[in-house]
């Protein structure tokens, strides 16, 4: 069997990704979280990569929390650039594929069309600027790669589905931002679509969300709608919501290269939404 790395398997789409190859004849996942294997440490990832020979690495791991990002710069640079560079160098000599995810926060967010894999990027943001510079280390390392940039992902885990959901249980009325927007991905569909790349040779840079767009506030509303809540959301805007970190306003990704080399389609997000709501209520 065709060994896969996995890294972050405890995340949300670690998760989706095991559920997905759960029983799968072809492929064995080899699952690691921070107490498996520390990405930061080059060393024990070329030992751990040279025991596995793994056919794929695929990570999942990183530092996500975008507002405490802007005060553990250095932990956000260990795992979200000296982390992908690590796993990087170590595909490269074990002749494993490398499957890397990025996020709409390398963009500056102040699109008026939904960014492609060929718009230039512009980080806002500790978090953005470390993904970014992971993107830069998985270009110049790993021989065979697919990078795929990914936004607003919900799964089996802590995700704002889940956060809205736990408020309209003691709530009446939330407040939610509405000068936001971007398209809500499941996690189930971004596994899906790194199982469809992996076998193949249509390496690159790649965007991977659910397809249609919509603002947090709306999102909210429709997870309530189809939770059969009442609660009602009040739209707010980012400045009143406050963060530490700067958030892109706009986030709206184009899946470009999936269309344009493959004919691989995400759900809309709608559909997507509807499916994770029937597993969860």
């Amino acid at each position: 069997m065709k060994k896969i790395i996995v890294t972050g398997c405890n995340g949300q789409l670690g998760r989706a990704v095991n559920k997905l190859y759960a029983g799968n004849s072809e492929y064995e996942l080899v699952n690691t979280g921070v107490g498996e294997l520390d990405i930061t440490n080059v060393d024990q990832v070329m030992a751990f990569a040279r025991e596995i020979k793994p056919y794929a690495i695929i990570n999942c791991a990183a530092h996500t929390a975008v507002d405490a990002c802007e005060t553990e710069v250095d932990k956000a640079y260990r795992i979200n650039a000296i982390g992908p560079r690590n796993l990087s160098i170590a595909a490269t000599e074990t002749g494993a594929r490398m499957i890397h995810i990025s996020t709409d926060y390398v963009f500056d967010g102040k699109g008026t069309r939904p960014y492609t894999e060929f718009d230039a990027t512009g980080p806002q943001g500790v978090y953005g600027v470390t993904k970014l510079a992971g993107e830069n280390f998985v270009k110049q390392f790993a021989q065979r790669y697919f990078i795929i940039r990914t936004a607003w992902l919900y799964g089996d885990g802590k995700n704002f589905v889940k956060a809205m959901l736990g408020k309209a249980a003691t709530d009446d009325k939330v407040r939610v931002v509405g000068d936001q927007v971007g398209s809500p991905t499941s996690a189930s569909e971004l596994a899906r679509a790194i199982a469809y790349l992996l076998p193949t040779e249509n390496y690159g840079l790649f965007h991977g969300t659910c397809e249609g767009d919509c603002s947090w506030a709306d999102f909210a509303r429709e997870i309530f709608r189809l939770a059969g809540k009442n609660t009602e959301v009040e739209a707010i805007t980012t400045q009143e919501y406050g963060a530490a970190a700067a958030r892109p306003a706009y986030s709206i990704l184009d899946n470009y290269m999936f269309k344009l080399t493959s004919d691989f389609m995400f759900a809309d997000w709608h559909d997507a939404i509807s499916e994770y709501i029937k597993e969860i209520v």
